[in-house]
């Protein structure tokens, strides 16, 4: 800035610069001229709004970072305030303050004291806190002042139980449990009832204990009068256990695809295993040990040779008579693991094990078998895949009874039967007691021995046709239902 000072009657102004330390001012009386002292330096201004600025700056980000990381003011889980936490900060107050919780034991109780710890008091705090973060961001201004996070108390029945029976003894008579054992006499398993008892009620105390934390209680009090508590193993769990071990029982054995190919009597199968009251449940373990004993028996009681199958059929090929049972053949695989596989299995209630073999399937031959009488012949043949077998002379019916002719199939067989009837004075007009070997095929005219004559060659019968007894006998046993005859001229 320039100030204009002016001389008195000359008119004229002196420009003289106000940042000139040295500048000589003219008088203003015309006197001697006026000399100006130098001027301070101007201090140097402190920039203090910026560093203000800055502070305020920093702390904004700050906090605008931890409102990434913290739980929403207001918010509790359990009763335990947990705002401005983070997740694992959160976790470790709820742990704490559960962990702390006094529980005052009043009448019998007399006043005894425990805590959560003492009762293995738990509650899933990692994963209420992660939620409770996830829920409720602190950045999220609507997630403020939320409602309270329920969280479920749970009390290790074991250790709450011993903790109590140790602050109130006098509460307590214990329960019975139900048990399960094998009765080699029945050879199966049965149940012993369970009995209850009297105590100071877990489940009861987990209710209380869970409404505390939630009210933000640190102590509350408890009776700790004796009422009635029940088994851990009730009669239903023997009961299930118990069905569950004798179905097991009933198809215990090691198998070969659907086949129990080495069956388990009850008693060996119940002497593997083991019934335990394990934190109030039955478990069932078994032994290897015990199991690998039967295990080394094994391929002498699995492995086979292969067996061809031998059938008797009609001419459609169908399968009348199995002669011979086809087998597959078969070798047992590695069982080097057997044992300990099958006690993991009857643990899990499963008794039927699958035995690693290797099969060798079986071949079937089929026979064909035909009986032919050959009434202007008086003689029967056997034919096998039309082949013949045997051949006999025989007697078939005579005057008023011929034997009828047809194709038939033979549809039963007597190993001896009486014909006729006692009174001859009736119709058929003759008895015959102790026929052997009678092979029917047409109502009742059958192939059968005959040991009251021997005129084998000529008609003699009333329609059947008659056989040397060993020539029946074969008949007898070389056919079956649904063999074919023809009788024919």
């Amino acid at each position: 800035m320039t100030d204009l000072i002016s001389g008195p009657g000359t008119g004229q102004s002196n420009a003289v610069s106000a940042d000139d330390e040295t500048a000589v001012q003219p008088p203003i009386d015309g006197s001697q001229p006026i000399e100006w002292a130098p001027m301070e330096p101007a201090p140097k201004k402190r920039r203090l709004g910026l560093w203000i600025g800055l502070g305020v700056g920093a702390l904004a980000i700050a906090a605008a970072g931890a409102s990434l990381l913290l739980i929403a003011p207001g918010t509790t889980i359990g009763g335990v305030p947990v705002g401005f936490m983070t997740p694992g900060m959160a976790a470790e107050a709820v742990s704490a303050r559960l962990a702390s919780t006094e529980v005052q034991l009043t009448g019998a109780g007399d006043g005894a004291r425990v805590d959560g710890a003492d009762l293995g008091a738990g509650v899933d705090a990692t994963r209420l806190a992660d939620q409770a973060f996830a829920d409720r961001p602190m950045w999220n201004l609507g997630a403020w002042m939320g409602d309270p996070i329920d969280a479920e108390v749970t009390l290790d029945p074991e250790v709450a139980d011993s903790a109590l029976r140790a602050a109130v003894p006098a509460s307590y008579t214990p329960a019975t449990d139900a048990t399960v054992a094998f009765d080699a006499a029945a050879k199966k398993y049965a149940a012993t009832p369970a009995e209850p008892g009297v105590g100071i009620s877990v489940d009861d105390l987990t209710t209380e204990f869970t409404a505390a934390l939630a009210a933000g209680k640190t102590s509350f009090t408890y009776s700790g009068d004796p009422a009635e508590v029940a088994p851990l193993i009730t009669d239903e769990k023997a009961a299930a256990t118990v069905e569950k071990l004798n179905g097991m029982l009933a198809k215990a054995g090691f198998y070969v695809g659907d086949e129990r190919t080495v069956p388990i009597a009850p008693e060996v199968a119940a002497s593997w295993l083991t019934v335990d009251a394990v934190e109030g449940e039955l478990k069932i373990t078994a032994d290897a040990a015990k199991i690998q004993a039967v295990v080394d028996t094994l391929p002498a009681k699995v492995d086979r040779e292969v067996v061809n199958a031998r059938n008797i059929v009609d001419s459609d090929g169908k399968v009348l008579k199995a002669i011979t049972e086809g087998k597959e053949g078969r070798v047992l695989g590695d069982t080097s693991n057997t044992a300990s596989d099958f006690a993991e299995k009857l643990g899990g209630g499963d008794s039927a094990f699958a035995l690693p073999v290797t099969s060798t399937p079986f071949e079937s031959t089929n026979l064909f078998r035909r009986v032919e009488v050959d009434l202007s012949e008086q003689r029967t043949y056997l034919y096998e895949n039309e082949k013949l077998v045997k051949s006999w002379s025989i007697s078939s019916g005579k005057g008023a009874t011929p034997t009828d002719k047809g194709r038939f199939r033979v549809y039963a067989q007597l190993r001896s039967q009486n014909m006729g009837r006692e009174d001859t004075t009736v119709k058929p007009f003759y008895y015959t007691p102790n026929v052997p070997y009678v092979t029917y095929y047409n109502g009742d005219e059958a192939l059968h021995g005959t040991y009251w004559h021997s005129n084998f060659g000529t008609p003699m019968s009333h329609g059947c046709v008659n056989m040397p007894i060993d020539a029946a006998k074969f008949v007898w046993e070389w056919t079956t239902k649904g063999t074919e005859v023809w009788v024919h001229d």
